[in-house]
């Protein structure tokens, strides 16, 4: 055998980060916050957050559409509260579900937003928000993927 043949082993918080997305994906309503909050007090915070980011964008990907987001996205919100990237995240997908809902939004909440949540809503219908980001987006790509979904192109 050479030294080719033998596999490193994994990080230790690799696999803490597979086991919490595992254990945050097999999680009912009922336990989902007081598991975030266990995910969160691991000594590696970048590990933790990223697990717990990851499981917010999956399950508000779900949500968003429905009238369970609300309540959900308080409960994640609260588990959060001393994470101000998590936080933020939350708030950033309750105002893309306004965008995508035609609910009520703020111009300037969506051009003080985060790259991410611009390129997410540059890539939705909305033509208002869509509008918006092709002239006043944060970055080049947000600017022509709004120009290039907006179904109501104006003259520039």
């Amino acid at each position: 055998m050479n030294h080719h043949d033998i596999l490193p082993e994994e990080p230790a918080e690799h696999l803490r980060f597979a086991a919490y997305l595992s254990a945050l994906e097999q999680s009912t309503d009922s336990d989902e916050a007081d598991l975030v909050g266990e995910v969160l007090t691991d000594p590696d915070q970048t590990m933790a957050q990223s697990a717990v980011l990851r499981h917010l964008d999956r399950r508000a990907t779900d949500l968003h559409p429905g009238p369970d987001y609300e309540p959900w996205a308080e409960t994640m919100t609260r588990a959060t509260i001393r994470h101000p990237f998590l936080t933020q995240r939350l708030r950033e997908w309750s105002l893309f579900r306004a965008v995508t809902q035609g609910q009520p939004w703020q111009p300037d909440a969506l051009l003080d937003a985060s790259n991410w949540l611009q390129l997410k809503t540059a890539e939705t219908s909305d033509t208002d928000a869509l509008a918006l980001l092709a002239e006043r987006g944060r970055t080049k790509r947000i600017r022509n993927t709004a120009r290039t979904n907006d179904p109501q192109p104006r003259s520039r």
